[in-house]
């Protein structure tokens, strides 16, 4: 019996690798928001602008949105979210480093 690729939505105990990869990139995607903006840059997409003033809320948003889309998509799926939230995270990095340096 041939194992479905959906076979690893709806719990962490496939894919693993994957899930785990996405919600700890957006942990590292939050923490680089929040070093940015405390350092004087300004956040372009106005949804989490209006989030870094609420930091309940912006937890919600960045941390549970995130372990539910990783608990209920496939693990293949994820892999574009993935590589593009690593662009993401390495762009962020890079421009916080040019700045204190």
């Amino acid at each position: 019996m041939k194992a479905s690729w959906w076979d690893s939505s709806g719990t962490f105990k496939r894919c693993k690798a994957e899930k785990v990869s996405f919600v700890l990139l957006n942990q590292v995607d939050l923490t680089l928001t929040v070093l940015a903006v405390y350092l004087g840059f300004s956040e372009i997409n106005p949804f989490i602008r209006y989030l870094i003033d609420i930091p309940a809320l912006l937890l919600v948003v960045k941390l549970a949105i995130p372990l539910l889309i990783a608990w209920l998509m496939p693990g293949r799926l994820l892999i574009p979210s993935i590589a593009l939230l690593a662009l993401v995270a390495i762009w962020n990095t890079k421009e916080v480093l040019l700045y204190l340096l």
